[in-house]
Parts: structure tokens; C-alpha cells; sequence
């Protein structure tokens, strides 16, 4: 077997493979004498096929399955030999007849290569590391909020308040048109609870049972819905009934309704202050994570194969469909809405994985325990999802490469600079909205 590697652009490489005709030839020969092992035909009995019969029946088909192993074949060993490490599939083309020649068979194979590079990670990268304690009144605010959502509404002869719920009609326009999604009868709506767009709730603050009003609110300019984003619009308001929130005693009772089993305030409180404890853990660590993939993809501009990116955007339509109901056409969504995300996760997994590769970073099982153990915390019945992940080899591959990936965040994170920062629960858990920006 001949092997010559061309480099085309970038990570692209064009190999040349000629298979020697008697290497062809011997295979087909091995292949014909197999098949005339359990052959049958007529006038033959079985396993009794003459060779030249089998050969002048059978060669072209056989020729063409051997030269297909053949292929496979070879290709794996010349990446091997070349030291080679193929991105994706290659294309594959028999070399144009003038060059092949009698002597044998030749294709080319072009594929794409994983980058060679060094990864690096050092002080260049800047981490804001959030400093947070939960205090008393984090926790006491966080019962209020559990004891809301237990309220009892009851209708009031008054205008309405903050905190009221009120029973509306609603039906938006813009430039004059209704949209869908616009429109509704009789909805609840808490006011204050932030449910509806921004400026929605408010104005309709001080409106009674009988009362009708026009509000003028803009949509936000990242509104998912993109037909809605950033437009002006309107909306004919009009109130059914007003109703005033009266909370629930915290006593015994409401206390073992959110699971607490000795029904105690300072068990709720115990309980609480351990949820919001694995909360604000997973929140300062995804924002530190965040910061430490940026300054990784900053400090490595490496050229990532378009077959991978490909593969990647293919994989995230795939998931977005499976949210879609059964009859939704995927061809509205192009490559172009995936591709920077697409892309972005393909440089750090790229990054990532040499980092892991170089520096030998294992998932041990002590950690992807720990791993699995953490994720089903939040869960009524952790056992039943420990013991769901360890029965499913996939799932616990994804935890696997989780965990890799944080041994990586660590790693990187001790190698940058890092500057700790003092924030509130509140703040920490409910960032304030950035300004929108003008040019």
C-alpha cells in the first residue's frame, strides 16, 4: 500500500491510498472460494460450484464488496501510519482513470484533522470569583415566598394593588394588527409577580371590576418570540374582578406541607438553607466556568474542522425539534441560527479535551460519584436517580465528561488571575437586567 498526504487548506488533507492489484486479486480470490463453500445452482451440487463458474457469475459483485473492505481498511491503517487524526467521515473517489493505471487500484480520501496545538491557560485570564453569604434574611425571605405561593385570593369591592390578583381580558395590537399569542379571557394575573412583559403589570395598578383601559408596553428586543422582539404595542384591558392575597399562617401544618416531617420553623429554615446553599454553589460555579471557557477560547484561536461544526449544529436542531410538536417542519431552521453556538462549543471542546489529554486528567470514581450523588440532591428520591445514572452507560458518560470538564475549570482556574468580589444572595441568584445600550 502507497500512501501520499497533501495539505489543501487548513485542516483539510487530501490522501492519496494505491492498493496493490494482488492484494485485490487475493482477496477476491479468498472471497470467490469462501462463497463456492455454500453456493448452490443448478446442475452443481452444494459446495461443488467449479471456481471458473463462481468467477464468471460472481467477481463483479464479489470485486466490488472486497474493494469496499479494502478501502475501509486501508484507510484506517494509512491514518495510522500517517499519524494521522481524522475529523469526521472522509469522501471518498477512485483516482481519475489516466492515473490509476493497470497495476492495481488507487483513491483519494479528503478529510478534515483535529488541530494541533498547545493549549494554554495562565494569568491572562481574569476570573471575578463571587464572595456570598446567605443570611437570616435570605432565608426568612425565601419562606415569604413559599407562603405566597400558598396565598388564598379572595374578591374585594376596591381598585387593585400591588400583590392583588386580577381576573382580565386582554387582546394586544401592533400598528393596528393582533398577533398571536395576543390575546386572552379571563386570565389570573398577580400583579408585581413579574409574569408579564415589563410595564405591563403596572399600569394596570389602581383598576377596579368593570374598569377598561388601553396600555402602551414594548416588547423587549430579546424576546424569544423574534416576530415581537423590540415592537411598540398595544393592549385593550379589561377587568373581571379584583382579588386580595390573604397568606396562610405559618404554623404546623403549613410547615409539613412543604415536606418538613417534624413540621418545625427551624426544620423549614434547615431545609431551606440547604437548598439555597446547593443553589448558590451551582451559581457561583457556573458563572466562574463561564468566565474561565471565555478566557480559554481567547488564549486559543484555534481552526476547528467544519465537519465537527456540522455534526454539532445537526445535533442541537435535532434537540430543538424534540421540543416541537410532531408535525413542525425543521427546514425553517437553517445552519445560520445554530452556527455560533455550534462553533463556540467545538473550539472548547476542542480546547478542553487537549487540556485533559496533555495533562492526564482522570474522571475518577470517587468524583463522578460525588457528581451524581450532588445532581440527584434536589431530587424527592436521590436513590432512585443514583441508581437510574448507574444502570445507564451513556448518562453516566455525560457525568463523566462533566466531571472532566470541572477538573479542567479548577485546573485553569488556580493557573489565573482571580479577584474575589462581595456580593448578596439576591444579587447573586437575581442579577439586575442589563441596560440596554445605544449606538
Amino acid at each position: 500500500m502507497q500512501v501520499s498526504v497533501e495539505t489543501t487548506q487548513g485542516l483539510q488533507r487530501k490522501m492519496t491510498i494505491a492498493l496493490p492489484a494482488e492484494d485485490i486479486d487475493s482477496a477476491v480470490t479468498e472471497r470467490l472460494q469462501s462463497l463456492g463453500k455454500t453456493t448452490k445452482m443448478n446442475g452443481f451440487r452444494p459446495g461443488k460450484v467449479p471456481y471458473n463458474v463462481l468467477k464468471k457469475r460472481f467477481e463483479p459483485q464479489v470485486r466490488s464488496e472486497v474493494l469496499g473492505s479494502l478501502i475501509n481498511k486501508s484507510f484506517y491503517d494509512a491514518v495510522q501510519q500517517e499519524k494521522l487524526r481524522p475529523a469526521g467521515q472522509p469522501e471518498i473517489a477512485p483516482e481519475d482513470e489516466k492515473d490509476k493505471g493497470a497495476d492495481g487500484f488507487s483513491y483519494v480520501a479528503t478529510f478534515e484533522v483535529y488541530p494541533e496545538f498547545d493549549p494554554v491557560y495562565n494569568d491572562k485570564i481574569s476570573v471575578i470569583k463571587p464572595q456570598v453569604e446567605i443570611e437570616d434574611s435570605d432565608v426568612d425571605e425565601m419562606i415569604e415566598s413559599l407562603i405566597k405561593q400558598r396565598a388564598d385570593f379572595k374578591v374585594v369591592d376596591r381598585a387593585s394593588a400591588n400583590d392583588d390578583q386580577i381576573i382580565i381580558d386582554f387582546t394586544g395590537r401592533i400598528e393596528g394588527e393582533e398577533f398571536d399569542g395576543g390575546k386572552a379571557e379571563k386570565a389570573p394575573l398577580v400583579l408585581g409577580s413579574g409574569s408579564m412583559i415589563e410595564g405591563f403589570e403596572s399600569q394596570l395598578i389602581g383598576l377596579a371590576a368593570g374598569d377598561k383601559k388601553t396600555i402602551q408596553v414594548t416588547f423587549p428586543e430579546d424576546y424569544e418570540a423574534e416576530h415581537l422582539a423590540g415592537k411598540a404595542t398595544e393592549f385593550d384591558i379589561n377587568v373581571h374582578e379584583v382579588k386580595e392575597s390573604f397568606l396562610p399562617e405559618l404554623n404546623e401544618e403549613l410547615v409539613k406541607s412543604f415536606g418538613i416531617e417534624d413540621g418545625t420553623i427551624a426544620g423549614l429554615k434547615a431545609d431551606i438553607t440547604k437548598n439555597m446553599e446547593r443553589e448558590l454553589k451551582q451559581r457561583v460555579d457556573n458563572e466562574i466556568k463561564t468566565q474561565i471557557m471565555d478566557g480559554l477560547l481567547e488564549l486559543n484561536p484555534i481552526d476547528i474542522p467544519s465537519a465537527l461544526v456540522k455534526e454539532e449544529i445537526d445535533r442541537q436542531r435535532e434537540q430543538m425539534m424534540q421540543q416541537m410538536p410532531g408535525d413542525a417542519d425543521a427546514s425553517f431552521l437553517s445552519d445560520e441560527l445554530f452556527s455560533e453556538q455550534a462553533e463556540r462549543r467545538v473550539r472548547l471542546g476542542l480546547v478542553v479535551g487537549e487540556i485533559v489529554r496533555k495533562d492526564e486528567i482522570k474522571a475518577d470514581a470517587a468524583a463522578v460519584r460525588a457528581q451524581v450523588e450532588s445532581m440527584a440532591g434536589s431530587y424527592q428520591d436521590p436513590q432512585q436517580v443514583i441508581d437510574y445514572y448507574y444502570s445507564n452507560p451513556e448518562m453516566l458518560r455525560n457525568v463523566e465528561g462533566l466531571v472532566l470538564e470541572e477538573a479542567v475549570t479548577a485546573k485553569v482556574l488556580d493557573a489565573s488571575a482571580v479577584t474575589d468580589e462581595k456580593r448578596s444572595f439576591q444579587d447573586m441568584m437575581n442579577p439586575p437586567k442589563a441596560e440596554p445600550t445605544t449606538e
